[in-house]
């Protein structure tokens, strides 16, 4: 009976072993559809991962576009308008085609920079006819409404075809919006051939329109400011500050109308 113990403990080891075999077999199947669902996890979450960067893109069409308007036929020529549209707001405005020649480019380089300046402080096609300039005047909003009819078909806010955008950002009615703009008149430039003088509204915190009260006058000088003025009031609107390109022929027009723009900033807490 002594020698049958081993044999006895034999079987029950073998025995056990057989179990825990047995049992490590039943309990595979049950982990593999955990770690099948794990697999399968992996490639939902990559999915969504994908899916962000095209969300991100399609913010990133919204946030700046450039839009091209239709040709506007006039009696003195085309005039087409290209604008740009950052954030929902026009940040750009030029004409890609004006009235070439003569008088009617004489017209058209006083008349563009300061319908490029209106329709960025508008923030739409209801802008003013400039004197003078009637017909290009009327292409030029006719190509800028088309521009931003496009722009709103794009998907861009549909307020930046009627000035919304600079509204949107607050939530109070038009009284209130009126109420947060503010005119600041800059300090007077001297300059060799004149004053120069610059006053901004600020609207919301941004430059929404710059002017010169004060320009060189007079001969030479006065034909500069017409043309310089303008391009200097639309840098401004266009670059929120007085780092500004100086207008080509009119260097010290453009000092002063830095200084005094920068005066004006300053006084407006920009």
């Amino acid at each position: 009976m002594r020698k049958s113990h081993p044999i006895r403990r034999a079987v029950l080891a073998g025995a056990a072993t057989v179990s825990g075999i047995v049992l490590l077999l039943s309990l595979k199947p049950a982990s593999d559809p955990a770690s099948a669902s794990a697999a399968g996890a992996a490639p939902q979450q990559t999915a969504a991962a994908q899916e962000a960067p095209q969300g991100g893109s399609g913010a990133q069409r919204t946030g700046t576009q450039s839009v091209t308007g239709d040709v506007a036929r006039t009696e003195y020529g085309d005039v087409q308008v290209r604008l740009t549209v950052s954030d929902g707001r026009i940040t750009a405005v030029e004409a890609v085609r004006a009235p070439q020649g003569g008088v009617s480019g004489q017209k058209s380089e006083l008349a563009v920079p300061k319908l490029n300046q209106e329709a960025v402080a508008a923030q739409s096609a209801n802008i003013d006819t400039v004197s003078g300039a009637t017909y290009t005047s009327g292409g030029y909003k006719k190509s800028l409404q088309s521009a931003l009819d496009r722009m709103t078909a794009s998907g861009a806010p549909s307020g930046s075809s009627s000035g919304a955008p600079s509204g949107s950002s607050s939530s109070g009615a038009a009284g209130s919006g009126a109420a947060q703009a503010r005119t600041v008149t800059g300090e007077t430039a001297q300059t060799d051939y004149g004053p120069v003088q610059v006053r901004i509204t600020v609207t919301d915190g941004r430059i929404t329109k710059a002017e010169a009260v004060q320009a060189p006058q007079g001969g030479l000088s006065g034909q500069k400011s017409e043309l310089a003025v303008p391009k200097l009031n639309q840098e401004a609107v266009t670059a929120q500050s007085a780092n500004i390109d100086t207008v080509s022929g009119a260097t010290y027009t453009s000092g002063g109308y830095k200084k005094s723009l920068q005066s004006a900033l300053d006084k407006a807490g920009g």
